[in-house]
Protein backbone atom coordinates (compact mmCIF):
# COMPACT_ATOMS: atom_id res chain seq x y z
CA UNK A 1 0.00 0.00 0.00
CA UNK A 2 1.25 3.44 -0.41
CA UNK A 3 1.73 6.81 0.74
CA UNK A 4 -1.25 8.99 1.38
CA UNK A 5 -1.18 12.18 -0.18
CA UNK A 6 1.23 14.68 1.51
CA UNK A 7 -1.06 17.00 1.70
CA UNK A 8 -2.85 15.15 4.69
CA UNK A 9 0.34 16.06 7.03
CA UNK A 10 1.60 19.07 5.59
CA UNK A 11 -0.69 21.69 8.60
CA UNK A 12 0.77 21.60 11.64
CA UNK A 13 -1.52 20.45 14.46
CA UNK A 14 -1.16 19.35 17.90
CA UNK A 15 1.85 18.31 19.83
CA UNK A 16 5.18 16.98 18.31
CA UNK A 17 5.15 13.17 18.86
CA UNK A 18 9.28 13.04 19.39
CA UNK A 19 9.43 10.82 21.77
CA UNK A 20 11.06 7.56 19.83
CA UNK A 21 11.95 5.54 22.37
CA UNK A 22 8.15 5.00 23.56
CA UNK A 23 7.27 4.41 20.51
CA UNK A 24 7.67 1.03 18.45
CA UNK A 25 7.81 0.49 14.91
CA UNK A 26 8.50 3.90 13.61
CA UNK A 27 10.15 3.45 9.91
CA UNK A 28 13.42 4.89 9.39
CA UNK A 29 13.90 7.82 8.04
CA UNK A 30 14.77 7.52 4.08
CA UNK A 31 16.56 11.05 4.22
CA UNK A 32 20.73 9.75 5.50
CA UNK A 33 23.29 12.36 4.20
CA UNK A 34 23.02 16.02 4.85
CA UNK A 35 25.87 17.49 3.79
CA UNK A 36 27.04 16.76 0.07
CA UNK A 37 29.73 18.22 -1.69
CA UNK A 38 33.33 19.15 -0.67
CA UNK A 39 32.71 19.32 3.03
CA UNK A 40 36.35 20.79 3.30
CA UNK A 41 36.12 23.91 1.19
CA UNK A 42 35.17 27.63 2.21
CA UNK A 43 33.11 28.92 -0.74
CA UNK A 44 32.65 33.00 -1.00
CA UNK A 45 28.34 32.75 -1.85
CA UNK A 46 26.43 31.18 0.10
CA UNK A 47 22.32 30.49 -1.29
CA UNK A 48 19.76 29.51 1.37
CA UNK A 49 15.91 27.75 0.46
CA UNK A 50 13.36 29.58 3.25
CA UNK A 51 10.19 28.31 3.17
CA UNK A 52 7.34 30.93 3.34
CA UNK A 53 4.89 29.24 5.31
CA UNK A 54 4.69 27.05 8.53
CA UNK A 55 4.65 23.25 7.27
CA UNK A 56 5.39 19.42 8.02
CA UNK A 57 7.76 18.30 5.31
CA UNK A 58 8.17 14.37 4.69
CA UNK A 59 11.41 12.35 5.27
CA UNK A 60 10.64 11.12 1.24
CA UNK A 61 9.90 14.71 0.15
CA UNK A 62 13.12 16.03 1.30
CA UNK A 63 14.92 13.11 -0.32
CA UNK A 64 13.47 13.69 -3.67
CA UNK A 65 15.11 17.56 -2.49
CA UNK A 66 18.46 16.21 -1.64
CA UNK A 67 18.55 13.83 -4.68
CA UNK A 68 17.51 15.92 -6.99
CA UNK A 69 19.97 19.40 -5.93
CA UNK A 70 23.16 17.05 -5.26
CA UNK A 71 22.65 15.68 -8.85
CA UNK A 72 22.12 18.72 -10.59
CA UNK A 73 25.54 20.58 -9.04
CA UNK A 74 26.93 17.55 -9.25
CA UNK A 75 26.62 17.56 -13.45
CA UNK A 76 26.79 21.25 -13.75
CA UNK A 77 29.50 22.68 -11.25
CA UNK A 78 31.47 19.47 -10.48
CA UNK A 79 31.10 17.29 -7.45
CA UNK A 80 34.07 19.32 -5.47
CA UNK A 81 32.68 23.11 -6.22
CA UNK A 82 30.15 22.81 -4.09
CA UNK A 83 28.74 22.16 -0.79
CA UNK A 84 25.06 21.29 0.09
CA UNK A 85 23.73 20.83 3.53
CA UNK A 86 20.10 19.86 4.30
CA UNK A 87 19.25 21.93 7.26
CA UNK A 88 16.25 20.42 8.75
CA UNK A 89 15.64 16.99 10.35
CA UNK A 90 12.15 14.58 10.13
CA UNK A 91 11.88 14.54 14.21
CA UNK A 92 8.24 14.38 14.68
CA UNK A 93 6.36 10.67 14.23
CA UNK A 94 3.26 10.81 11.84
CA UNK A 95 0.58 8.28 13.00
CA UNK A 96 -2.63 6.78 10.67
CA UNK A 97 -5.45 5.19 12.08
CA UNK A 98 -5.96 2.36 9.49
CA UNK A 99 -9.68 1.34 8.99
CA UNK A 100 -10.77 -1.78 7.89
CA UNK A 101 -13.14 -2.24 4.66
CA UNK A 102 -15.24 -4.16 2.86
CA UNK A 103 -17.51 -6.89 3.99
CA UNK A 104 -17.10 -8.16 7.62
CA UNK A 105 -15.33 -5.04 8.87
CA UNK A 106 -17.38 -4.02 11.51
CA UNK A 107 -16.43 -7.22 13.65
CA UNK A 108 -13.23 -5.88 13.05
CA UNK A 109 -12.29 -2.60 13.37
CA UNK A 110 -13.36 -0.28 15.97
CA UNK A 111 -13.81 2.92 13.79
CA UNK A 112 -12.72 5.95 15.58
CA UNK A 113 -12.53 4.51 18.85
CA UNK A 114 -9.13 4.86 21.01
CA UNK A 115 -8.03 6.12 17.79
CA UNK A 116 -4.04 6.80 18.13
CA UNK A 117 -2.84 5.62 15.31
CA UNK A 118 0.00 3.40 14.17
CA UNK A 119 3.46 5.08 12.96
CA UNK A 120 3.85 5.20 9.26
CA UNK A 121 6.42 7.69 8.82
CA UNK A 122 8.54 10.85 10.33
CA UNK A 123 8.18 14.34 9.52
CA UNK A 124 10.27 17.76 9.71
CA UNK A 125 8.14 21.05 11.39
CA UNK A 126 8.87 23.93 10.12
CA UNK A 127 8.74 27.48 10.80
CA UNK A 128 7.70 30.12 8.43
CA UNK A 129 11.15 31.85 7.40
CA UNK A 130 13.33 28.51 8.29
CA UNK A 131 15.79 27.64 6.05
CA UNK A 132 16.04 24.19 4.47
CA UNK A 133 18.81 23.65 2.25
CA UNK A 134 21.86 25.38 2.00
CA UNK A 135 24.26 25.67 -0.94
CA UNK A 136 27.75 27.24 -1.05
CA UNK A 137 29.42 27.76 -4.33
CA UNK A 138 32.20 29.84 -6.58
CA UNK A 139 30.70 33.45 -7.59
CA UNK A 140 30.80 32.54 -11.19
CA UNK A 141 28.35 29.02 -10.06
CA UNK A 142 25.37 31.10 -8.62
CA UNK A 143 23.30 30.74 -11.39
CA UNK A 144 23.27 26.43 -10.95
CA UNK A 145 23.17 26.70 -7.40
CA UNK A 146 20.10 29.20 -7.94
CA UNK A 147 18.19 26.19 -10.34
CA UNK A 148 18.85 23.30 -8.08
CA UNK A 149 17.25 25.26 -5.19
CA UNK A 150 14.77 26.16 -7.17
CA UNK A 151 13.98 22.73 -8.83
CA UNK A 152 13.96 21.38 -5.49
CA UNK A 153 11.54 23.91 -3.66
CA UNK A 154 8.91 22.07 -6.08
CA UNK A 155 9.73 18.84 -4.25
CA UNK A 156 8.26 20.22 -1.41
CA UNK A 157 4.66 20.62 0.16
CA UNK A 158 5.24 24.77 1.01
CA UNK A 159 6.27 27.97 -1.30
CA UNK A 160 9.92 28.31 -0.95
CA UNK A 161 11.99 31.78 -1.73
CA UNK A 162 15.81 31.50 -2.28
CA UNK A 163 17.52 33.79 -0.19
CA UNK A 164 21.65 35.20 -0.26
CA UNK A 165 23.12 34.13 2.79
CA UNK A 166 26.77 35.50 2.14
CA UNK A 167 28.65 36.87 -0.66
CA UNK A 168 26.02 39.30 -2.01
CA UNK A 169 28.84 42.30 -3.00
CA UNK A 170 30.32 39.09 -5.74
CA UNK A 171 26.96 39.04 -7.08
CA UNK A 172 26.38 42.53 -8.11
CA UNK A 173 29.77 42.45 -10.50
Amino acid sequence: MGNKPARMYTKVTGAANVRKKYMGGIPGSKITIFDMGNLSREFPVSLSLVAKEACQIRHNALEAARIFSNRFLAQGVGRSNYYLKIRVYPHHVLRENKLAVGAGADRISSGMRHAFGRPIGTAARVKRGQKLVSVSVEAQDVGDAKEALKRAGHKLPTPCKIVVDKGEDLLAL
